[in-house]
């Protein structure tokens, strides 16, 4: 019955991260870490290695349907990589388990996913949503950012938050590659925050392995569920308003910030 509850909540976040782009690490490592009583450092690691084949497969689909913006991958990618292999090296220095580690990554946790839950509603409450499409020849204009540094220090921020607590890679990088790139269309600025999070949440996942950070029979019962989760999901996507979704998440990923702080 255990196994078919982590199964569950594999496919339920993997249909969240698939309609909205967010859920991987916020909704999963709280649930893992409140729900089933997994320790934070194991939660975390397990939830970045889950995060990257979740997303490999919303990835799949969505480059079948050519709406990735690979040059923004790209681009983000050359900050959150190297970013994240400097926080596993500090990691492995300071030791995942040890007590005050742990409590860094919880108090971190529990901010990331604040900061998480008002990026999430300020989408629902901005008043200027993004286009839904984009004539072809508007492409290349829409892809280049305010500024050439901006993807890469935008990547470095997420790395680092990323590796450290699992989140961010989400609701933040969709808010901020919202601003960065004000005229692409939500679906490609979802799109390509999935494909960023594939080689981001794999790099800092594996690290986390080298390390002993990973529960790999936990990982499989939540893969199970959540691959045809976010294929659902990314089929939706283009078709239903997420409106109601981000509100409820906005106010869940709050308590459980909250809640993670006051540990």
């Amino acid at each position: 019955m255990h196994d078919f509850a982590f199964v569950f909540a594999g496919f339920v976040v993997g249909i969240v991260v698939g309609l909205t782009g967010v859920g991987g690490g916020s909704l999963m490592t709280p649930l893992l870490i409140f729900v089933f009583g997994v320790k934070p450092h194991l939660a975390i690691g397990t939830d970045l290695l889950f995060a990257a084949f979740t997303k490999m497969g919303g990835t799949i689909s969505l480059a079948r349907a050519r709406i990735v913006d690979w040059k923004i991958v790209g681009q983000t990618a050359l900050g959150s990589i190297p970013a994240a292999l400097a926080t596993l090296y500090l990691l492995q220095r300071l030791g995942p388990a040890n007590p005050a580690t742990q409590a860094i990554m919880t108090t971190t946790l529990g901010l990331a996913l604040l900061l998480t839950a008002g990026a999430t509603f300020y989408k629902v409450v901005r008043g200027k949503a993004p286009p839904l499409h984009i004539a072809p020849e508007r492409i290349a204009e829409a892809t280049r950012a305010r500024h050439w540094a901006l993807p890469m220090v935008f990547g470095a921020v997420i790395g680092t938050l990323v590796t450290l607590t699992s989140v961010g890679a989400g609701a933040i990088g969709v808010i901020v590659l919202m601003l960065l790139y004000p005229t692409l269309p939500l679906p490609r600025i979802v799109a390509a925050d999935i494909a960023h999070a594939v080689p981001l949440t794999l790099v800092a996942g594996l690290g986390h392995a080298s390390i002993g950070s990973v529960d790999w029979p936990l990982l499989l019962k939540l893969l199970a569920g959540s691959l045809p989760g976010i294929w659902i999901g990314s089929q939706l996507m283009r078709r239903t308003s997420d409106r109601v979704i981000r509100s409820l998440l906005s106010v869940l990923l709050a308590y459980a910030g909250v809640k993670l702080i006051s540990i």
